[in-house]
């Protein structure tokens, strides 16, 4: 496994943590829930992004360096 790979399963599990502690967020009713599932949601939707950008540039260099 290269650094591409590792970085990659990293921001996935983040994602994975992200979502599950968003998803427990909204049933929860005390007066913050409503919020943190808000900034969890949004933390999870950059993640996201940042996991879609390392499997670009990992698929390119790849395809670059013939790996």
């Amino acid at each position: 496994m290269d650094l591409f790979d590792i970085l990659t399963l990293v921001v996935i599990a983040a994602v994975a943590v992200t979502l599950g502690f968003g998803i427990r967020s909204l049933y929860q009713t005390d007066a913050g829930a409503r919020s943190r599932s808000n900034k969890l949601m949004r933390l999870r939707v950059a993640l996201q992004a940042v996991a879609i950008l390392l499997l670009v540039a990992g698929m390119w260099w790849k395809s670059t360096q013939g790996g």
